[in-house]
């Protein structure tokens, strides 16, 4: 099968560009809707970021610690380096008796415009606590503790991305097909766009025991903040706070997003084939529109999907469509 016509931008008339990919809906039975092939293997990249913290919690590491829900939803975040990040994300390495040096992420200027501007005026260099995936490490340096194991954290043959392997494959149904290094230099492992959505349909329906009660609480997590697991101006805080707290929605590189809805009992992964961004998040409003879960007048809709492309003039020049077929 191949990947599906999911958003257009078009200019003057034309249609400009055009992004495939790959659309999977799934409740515990099994794909309830899909556009593409659900069989792509794709590397999840951030958007799995919940199935890497099931061990921090399975473990009882998370209760060793005295993690709060701040922390469990830091440890799913692709955050924006603003202070409520950083200084949450320094508060729990001081609390493990570590510090930025411990981390192994490496270091990037923070999203955040104050806090950019910040270090930009100041002449400081962004610290590793900035990392965009900075709340995913303390969880690793948690179960590492827990663990005592070495510090080295993030090689495949550690104790803690063994876990989370083990975790990957139990809830994406699937032997991993690979795994890449990722940008914080964790292993991310892949699986098929139909395995990943089979996960969040398990975070979206969990069962009783162990592994549900965690899958329970990282979502609960997630919807109770918001703003810890991307931050203003960002489409996953911004959807979340448009569906009250009824959806959680992560993303992660390379046009990937996934969502998990509760009340429904249903998880959606996507792929966008190009990689775009622009694309991934257009493509999740268009399906979350599509399932009822986002109301059409909501201001997100316009802002990624439905309103108008301007340039730095504010003249309008185009518009992101949804491609025919897509959704139905």
């Amino acid at each position: 099968m191949t990947a599906a016509k999911l958003v257009e931008l078009w200019r003057g008339g034309l249609m400009e560009s055009r992004h495939l990919g790959h659309v999977v809906i799934a409740d515990k039975g099994g794909i309830v809707e899909a556009w593409g092939n659900p069989g792509a293997v794709i590397f999840p990249r951030s958007s799995c970021k919940m199935v890497q913290a099931l061990p921090l919690i399975e473990s009882g590491a998370a209760d060793a610690a005295g993690l709060g829900t701040e922390q469990l939803a830091l440890a799913c975040a692709s955050h924006n380096g603003a202070r409520i990040h950083v200084d949450r994300v320094e508060a729990w390495l001081s609390g493990l008796g570590l510090g930025d040096a411990d981390l192994r992420c490496g270091s990037h200027m923070p999203r955040d415009p104050a806090e950019k501007k910040r270090l930009c005026c100041s002449d400081a260099d962004p610290c590793q606590a900035h990392n965009n995936c900075s709340g995913k490490h303390p969880g690793f340096l948690t179960l590492t503790r827990h663990l005592r194991a070495g510090p080295d954290y993030v090689e495949i043959d550690h104790p803690v991305q063994k876990a989370v392997r083990q975790a990957f494959e139990e809830v994406t149904g699937e032997v991993a097909s690979g795994w890449g290094i990722d940008g914080c230099s964790a292993p991310n492992f892949a699986c098929t766009v139909e395995g990943l959505a089979r996960a969040m349909a398990g975070f979206a329906a969990p069962e009783a025991g162990l592994r549900g009660q965690a899958q329970q609480r990282l979502v609960e997590a997630m919807l109770a903040h918001p703003e810890l697991v991307a931050g203003e101006g960002r489409a996953c805080t911004a959807l979340m706070r448009a569906m009250a707290g009824k959806v959680a929605v992560k993303t992660g590189a390379e046009g990937v997003f996934v969502a998990i809805a509760p009340e429904r009992g249903l998880g959606l992964a996507l792929k966008v084939a190009d990689g775009a961004t622009r694309a991934s998040e257009a493509a999740i409003v268009a399906v979350l529109l599509h399932l009822g879960l986002l109301a059409a007048d909501a201001p997100v809709v316009a802002e990624y999907l439905t309103g108008p492309q301007t340039n730095w003039r504010g003249r309008v020049t185009g518009e992101l469509r949804r491609a025919d077929g897509f959704p139905t």
